[in-house]
């Protein structure tokens, strides 16, 4: 008799988390920080009397990159 259950492909179960899960905690933290970013760019661009190589939107868009998997990593 011939055992056919050792050629079949092991299936593994996921362990990452939703992409929707993922994008609404991304949204959220992204409108979070997205004030702060534009107040300290204000400030920064008052202080110095130029506009700083990054907008604010492209600030808070890396500041939610950075925070969103710490979250899913914890």
């Amino acid at each position: 008799m011939t055992d056919f259950t050792t050629d079949a492909p092991i299936a593994r179960a996921r362990h990452t988390a939703p992409k929707r899960e993922y994008y609404a905690y991304f949204a959220l933290i992204f409108v979070a920080t997205l004030p702060l970013a534009i107040l300290t760019w204000v400030l920064f661009a008052a202080r110095r009397m130029e506009l700083p190589e990054h907008g604010p939107i492209a600030k808070a868009w890396t500041q939610a990159r950075i925070i969103t998997p710490h979250i899913f990593n914890a």
